[in-house]
């Protein structure tokens, strides 16, 4: 009998193996954020510290995605997502298309979602393959009594490793919902449901577990594509957010601080005070760049001839972009192009 039993636990390590090297691969950047978030009580889910929980722990809280992938994972950086840096993006991106260039499925990035649409959105441009990259979070911390970490990091290993999700670009994955990480953007401070594309819609959901998607695969019109193999450092792009009765001073000392580009969050269809308008014509006339976005949240901001109209661009987004056209063309009207908003579109 003991033979028997052994003979079985034997047969049984060997099928999980063999099914294990079946499986897709798949790799997890840690970078920290909410879902790596550590509270005092299971009922704070504000008053947490973020990137307290390495990316091996979070895995291992999981154990059901050894039966979806042959998972590891890497820890990037184990902070809060306002942290994230110019320098960590980069190392990000060349290490994901490092790999992706590889025998694996895709990768996954854990990350808080404060600034999740600003990596994600990053990633899209950047990904040299058609593999997905989806960009996951959680908005309730580690401790929580009803964390949606867990859930949400399963789901994503298995949108990663799902042959549907090839040619979809970057993908933002919270709360069932699968978006675009060109169009989503986070539309409330606390909520769960929080990533929205209002315009675009979604992708698709997980119903049962499952990744069903609403349309075929295709990517945003006009995305363009950027090569960081050998960019070794962004440019510097700033945020002003416009208001009424707005100065120029901050224009100037971004300047003097050494900002190669600016993003003004103007009112409506990216207006600014005529003062302001001024310096920007005087700029533009320069050959500086300053991409006129809104502070309304949606919308798309036109062509204008004194400054670049961020299309659908919301202003992080438009920062990512800009910085990112820098590294290929300091010519006006070729960054323009990248925003779909040129005078003959």
């Amino acid at each position: 009998m003991r033979k028997l039993i052994i003979a079985v636990a034997i047969s049984s390590v060997l099928s999980f193996s063999a099914l294990a090297n079946t499986l897709p691969k798949v790799t997890i950047f840690g970078t920290g954020g909410t879902i790596a978030g550590e509270a005092k009580t299971t009922t704070d889910v504000t008053g947490y510290k973020s990137g307290e929980i390495a990316i091996s722990t979070l895995i291992e809280a999981v154990p059901s995605i050894v039966d979806v992938a042959n998972v590891d994972g890497i820890q990037i950086v184990n902070t809060a997502s306002a942290n994230i840096t110019s320098e960590i993006l980069l190392q990000m991106a060349k290490k994901a298309n490092e790999l992706l260039k590889k025998d694996i499925s895709g990768i996954i990035i854990t990350h808080g979602t404060d600034t999740t649409e600003e990596t994600a959105f990053f990633m899209d441009l950047v990904n040299q393959t058609d593999k997905p990259i989806i960009v996951v979070g959680a908005m309730r911390p580690a401790t929580a009594i009803s964390a949606d970490g867990p859930m949400n990091l399963l789901n994503a290993v298995k949108l990663a490793a799902n042959e549907d999700s090839v040619g979809r670009g970057a993908m933002i994955l919270l709360n069932d919902y699968i978006g675009s990480a060109y169009y989503t953007t986070k539309t409330n401070a606390i909520s769960l449901d929080t990533f929205k594309a209002r315009d675009q819609g979604y992708l698709g959901t997980f119903a049962d577990g499952v990744a069903r998607f609403y349309f075929d695969a295709s990517k945003a019109t006009g995305k363009p594509n950027f090569d960081v193999s050998k960019v070794d450092e962004l440019p510097r792009v700033d945020i002003i957010y416009g208001y009424q009765d707005m100065k120029v001073d901050q224009i100037n000392a971004l300047i003097d601080a050494g900002a190669e580009g600016i993003v003004i969050a103007g009112s409506g269809n990216g207006s600014i005070p005529t003062a302001v308008k001024d310096k920007v014509i005087e700029l533009n006339k320069n050959g500086f760049p300053v991409v006129l976005s809104t502070r309304t949240g949606g919308g798309f901001v036109t062509h204008k001839d004194y400054a670049i109209g961020s299309g659908t661009l919301n202003p992080q987004k438009s920062r990512i972009m800009l910085m990112l056209a820098l590294t290929k063309t300091k010519q006006l009207s070729d960054i323009e192009k990248f925003y779909g908003t040129s005078k003959l579109n």
